[in-house]
């Protein structure tokens, strides 16, 4: 894949195609869903924000920062607002996760990234995430650089922007870079249904070795089958950049021999394909350690533990659908 076509990928998900703010449904009890609707809103059309909303209480000047920061628990819509605000929004504009921003300036390198993000109308961050000093440095530089062009930045996170980095590595340390990423964006605080404040429900779907051909006949598309360690030595081998390729086309996959992984840069890429399958909407079947089980408690309590947990929601979902 050419860098035209790696950033080519960086388009709202399959399952975020047609998101609106007209098609997302605030939760009444939860007043802060409709005033980040108005707000995102406001950033994009230039409007402002109606009556009682988000800025009822700064009636003073329309914000002026170049972008803004949908903080917020998990489910609570933040995905489908930032895809609406890309919809919306006209001109050059990019639509990806945070680990896939930073991948594509590993695999491009930095001054090659910046060429072709530069003069975009709007750079689109989902799961915004510092999880390490050279991502901070990175994203600080690169997101100073592309407003200096003259691009906006809108983004989604469970961690508010002055927060980022906490637990994960020396934060104060990083302070200054922190706090100019986070001086960039109009925070808007979205309440609901937080999956990180409850206990992780459900269990990953698994099958035994005898209904595994079963279960592969029974999916109509493209299927393919792999031991577990292979994945993972085979990702080794592949830029995560790139990983969107390797499921092009498929319709599920099928895994067997899954265990407790004990190599956090195995977890963390794999942690990268589940987003990759999860975006593409494509079926987990697997034999082994049930997929929710995956990370050892050690990992959960450690500074990826978000990230951690989202893959261990996703894969559930994965490998229930029928």
């Amino acid at each position: 894949m050419g860098p035209d076509e790696l950033i080519g990928h960086l388009v709202p998900p399959p399952q975020f195609a047609s998101a609106s703010l007209e098609s997302y449904v605030p939760d009444p009890e939860h007043p802060s869903q409709q005033e980040a609707v108005d707000a995102v809103r406001a950033f994009v059309d230039g409007a402002p924000a109606a009556k009682g909303g988000l800025f009822r209480r700064k009636p003073a000047a329309p914000p002026t920062r170049p972008g803004i920061y949908l903080d917020g628990g998990f489910g609570v819509g933040k995905t489908h607002l930032l895809a609406s605000l890309w919809h919306r929004t006209r001109g050059r504009k990019y639509f990806g996760t945070f680990i896939e921003y930073t991948a594509i300036v590993g695999a491009l390198g930095y001054r090659e990234a910046v060429q072709h993000f530069r003069g975009a109308q709007l750079i689109a961050i989902d799961e915004f995430e510092l999880d390490d000093p050279g991502d901070t440095m990175v994203m600080s530089r690169l997101l100073g650089e592309l407003v200096a062009s003259g691009s906006r930045i809108a983004a989604t996170s469970n961690t508010p922007p002055h927060a980022l980095g906490e637990g994960r590595f020396a934060a104060q340390d990083f302070l200054r870079e922190i706090h100019a990423l986070a001086d960039r964006f109009l925070t808007v605080r979205i309440d609901g249904v937080d999956y990180r404040k409850r206990d992780i429900e459900g269990t990953a779907v698994t099958v035994d070795e005898a209904e595994l051909e079963g279960a592969i006949d029974g999916v109509a598309g493209t299927v393919t089958l792999d031991a577990f360690d292979d994945i993972l030595r085979h990702l080794a081998t592949v830029h995560p950049s790139r990983y969107v390729g390797l499921i092009e086309g498929v319709t599920a996959v099928a895994v067997t021999g899954v265990r407790t992984l004990e190599n956090q840069t195995d977890a963390l890429r794999l942690v990268a394909l589940v987003d990759r399958l999860y975006d593409a909407q494509v079926r987990i079947i697997a034999t082994g350690v049930p997929l929710d089980r995956v990370f050892g408690e050690e990992m959960l309590a450690g500074g990826y533990r978000k990230k951690y947990l989202r893959a261990v929601s996703r894969m559930i979902a994965l490998t229930s659908m029928p």
